[in-house]
């Protein structure tokens, strides 16, 4: 199996991230969301295959396949692993794809790497710029929620993780979308991941702000956000990064929920494919 080998970080120490690499053409680099894997491309991967690109997808340190260190979950050092691995395949032109935390990994990629090897930006129900409510960002979310997330995470994580799953999706407005087997998928890929790293990225996403890194960004940019998301909030994330970068494109989903990319997979690739191909 394909892996990038990292020795350097705030942990230092030996950090392997997996990665899949299919197909030819124009790179994008999928980015997952919390607390999954990059299996959770697994519906879009063949869909940008067969429109002619070389997919890479990557389990983020900590989850999936990846090691699974004790610190390091912080937006720095996660996209110096995106960075990394940018740089062992040799990839230029790239396009990035994050989903839900993935955004996180996008903006802090741009603060500190710049956008002259990017060719397109693509966040999808992101957290970016900023979730946490603060006296200038009223439409965020309180910080007792993380807390609460964090308590949760600490006491029953399996318990918090079936309840998040079912929210994800909004299960009951979707129930002939989302099959059992799939939420029981999610489950066991997020189940299998570092428990301190579950806890430690509810850190990253929820208090990191990247309002100020978002507005450099200067290559073509796509948000798209489902309007029913009861996971991130669309004010303070979609819309608000579709105002602070110049250009961009906001796509939103009717009655979509966060895992949009499960749900509302039609519309969602055609977004996608007219953005890629435009």
């Amino acid at each position: 199996m394909p892996y990038l080998d990292r020795t350097t970080g705030t942990d230092l120490s030996d950090i392997k991230i997996y990665y899949e690499d299919y197909g030819t053409g124009k790179p994008i680099i999928l980015i997952h969301g919390w607390p999954l894997s990059g299996a959770m491309w697994e519906y879009q991967v063949p869909v940008l295959i067969d429109a002619g690109y070389r997919v890479i997808t990557y389990d983020r340190r900590g989850f999936g396949k990846s090691s699974r260190p004790y610190t390091g979950f912080d937006y720095s050092t996660m996209s110096h692993d995106l960075h990394e691995l940018i740089l062992k395949l040799e990839l230029e032109g790239v396009t990035l794809v994050g989903f839900s935390m993935g955004g996180g990994e996008i903006a802090k990629y741009v603060d500190k790497y710049g956008t002259s090897n990017l060719s397109k930006l693509i966040f999808i129900s992101s957290i970016a710029p900023y979730m946490l409510k603060t006296d200038d960002n009223a439409d965020g979310v309180p910080a007792s929620v993380f807390e609460d997330m964090k308590t949760a995470v600490k006491e029953d994580r399996s318990g918090f993780l079936k309840g998040f799953g079912e929210n994800f999706v909004n299960y009951e407005q979707n129930i002939e979308r989302v099959s059992d087997g799939q939420l029981d998928y999610n489950f066991n890929i997020a189940a299998a991941a570092s428990p301190k790293g579950t806890l430690d990225c509810i850190d990253a996403f929820g208090t990191t702000d990247l309002r100020d890194p978002m507005k450099t960004i200067d290559v073509p940019t796509l948000f798209i956000h489902g309007d029913a998301d009861e996971i991130v909030p669309l004010k303070p994330t979609s819309e608000a990064g579709h105002k602070l970068v110049k250009d961009s494109d906001l796509k939103i989903i009717k009655d979509a929920p966060h895992g949009l990319y499960l749900t509302h997979k039609e519309k969602l690739h055609q977004h996608l494919l007219e953005f890629l191909n435009g």
